[in-house]
């Protein structure tokens, strides 16, 4: 259901003037941008198309190409020159009056004169290239729409792979914080008997309150809970059928943001070296969020 910003379509429509072919190219952006590449004809069409592809994808840059050819030889239609005409039967009646010849100017008298009729190429309608847009651009689209859920799929799909690397991890290094203590005061009794060598008695109570004062600063808790709730809440974006690739970008950097804490409170190496392997995960996850929608 995850759609990816990346996507291609096309779409051909043609009747018997005109074939007009339209394509579809986005990629990763911010916003969404599109970019229109039309012959000038077709500019008058430009808000349409936007508002178009704007109910397809709303993050990406989106580059359209039309092309308009055509399709043979336009039709063509027989063209009167009127004043030119009345120009010519106006010029006789005053020749033959300028030199007193009676009669009249008939229809056949004019039919030989020269320049009274043309054969001109038929403009396009914009009716009919409005209708051979509509339907070339809603071909693109279908297509366009179809390849961003296919990339989307396999996004998500390796996205939750991810994410299953990393709750893996998370898990091990909650497994491992239950005995960072203990260790903790294990070595640090070991370390200052070993100092005094038998020449005096460890002092109990001032361990004791070392080692409170390790466990408070070094407690990961909070940090643990807070990772499931942040899982948790991108297994559930990476299922819904909407735009969300910002409130992953924002998702993954409050994730980091505990990893992170957890690196420095931690004080124990296993878990320094599952905090690095997490950060490798979350990065790749981060550079595959950027093309989501």
């Amino acid at each position: 259901m995850t759609r990816s910003m990346t996507g291609f379509g096309s779409g051909t429509a043609a009747n018997d003037m005109y074939k007009l072919t339209v394509e579809l190219k986005s990629v990763n952006n911010r916003f969404l941008e599109i970019v229109l590449h039309a012959p000038r004809v077709l500019l008058s069409f430009e808000a349409s198309i936007r508002n178009r592809i704007a109910q397809f994808a709303e993050r990406g840059k989106v580059d359209v190409f039309i092309r308009l050819e055509a399709a043979g030889e336009p039709p063509q239609m027989l063209k009167t020159d009127k004043a030119l005409a009345a120009a010519y039967f106006a010029a006789i009646n005053d020749l033959a009056d300028s030199l007193g010849i009676a009669g009249q100017v008939k229809i056949e008298d004019l039919l030989a004169l020269p320049g009274l009729f043309t054969m001109e190429k038929q403009d396009e309608r914009p009716e009919d290239v409005q209708l051979l847009l509509d339907a070339a651009l809603e071909e693109a689209l279908t297509a366009f729409a179809a390849m961003r859920r296919l990339e989307g799929d396999r996004l998500s799909a390796d996205l939750l792979a991810r994410r299953a690397r990393v709750g893996a991890i998370v898990d091990e290094i909650a497994e491992l914080s239950q005995g960072v203590v203990a260790g903790y005061q294990s070595k640090l009794h070991a370390r200052i008997a070993d100092l005094l060598d038998g020449v005096a008695a460890v002092d109990e109570t001032r361990l004791a309150n070392e080692v409170a004062y390790f466990a408070d600063r070094a407690c990961i808790n909070e940090e643990l809970v807070r990772l499931d709730s942040h899982l948790l809440q991108l297994d559930e974006l990476l299922q819904v059928d909407k735009t969300v690739g910002r409130k992953l970008d924002f998702l993954l950097q409050e994730i980091n943001r505990e990893i992170n804490t957890i690196g420095s409170k931690a004080n124990d190496l296993q878990i320094s070296k599952l905090v690095i392997d997490a950060k490798s995960e979350l990065e790749k996850i981060r550079e595959q969020i950027q093309n989501i929608e």
